[in-house]
């Protein structure tokens, strides 16, 4: 089993993981914009195991299989668990704030699970794509200062749930191409520098 980890796309597929696990430790310890930063790595790693994927000659069936799933793991902890925790963070564990992380995981989980059995017809997704979490806790946490004291936690529950809606929602999204992996990669960079030294 643990040889599924040696091939190229699954090893990315886990350091996301591993980095996730870490920013949701750093949120946990008092630190929420340091976790967003470290998280939004994992959100690099998981475009880049697609990449390394597609590049990967001759790659056997049941690693590709095996990695397919790990990434939908992968992708529960850092666009479900972790926007989850740090909201129940910054809401000092308050019942609407907890509500609303768990609202937020059992979507990410159902869209993840869907998405394994169906698919993308017709080259795109079936409701926004769990990896939309992060991009949207890190715009939410930049927007943190401008903010009255006490006002950031019910909005950020709000965040949450509008992202679990948009998990489920009959919507149709295209895949991330192109141009659009250099803008994620330039924001991801730009943000959790951001994040981390403020």
């Amino acid at each position: 089993m643990i040889r599924q980890l040696f091939d190229a796309a699954n090893a990315v597929t886990t350091v996301g993981l591993v980095l996730s696990v870490t920013g949701i430790s750093v949120a946990l310890s008092g630190n929420p914009d340091l976790g967003v930063a470290i998280v939004l790595w994992a959100l690099l790693a998981d475009h880049l195991d697609g990449i390394v994927a597609m590049s990967t000659k001759d790659r056997p069936p049941e690693i590709a299989q095996v990695g397919k799933n790990l990434d939908s793991l992968a992708d529960l902890v850092s666009g479900g668990v972790f926007p989850a925790v740090v909201g129940i963070v910054v809401g000092k564990v308050a019942i609407f704030t907890t509500v609303a992380g768990a609202v937020l995981i059992c979507a990410s989980a159902l869209r993840l699970s869907y998405f394994n059995v169906v698919g993308s017809p017709d080259g795109r997704f079936i409701g926004v794509p769990t990896t939309y979490a992060m991009p949207a806790t890190a715009i939410a946490f930049l927007a943190r200062p401008l903010l009255p004291d006490g006002a950031f936690s019910p909005a950020f529950a709000m965040v949450l749930v509008l992202l679990a809606a948009l998990h489920v929602a009959p919507v149709r999204v295209p895949k991330t191409a192109g141009p659009m992996y250099l803008t994620i990669t330039i924001f991801c960079i730009a943000a959790s520098v951001v994040l981390a030294v403020r």
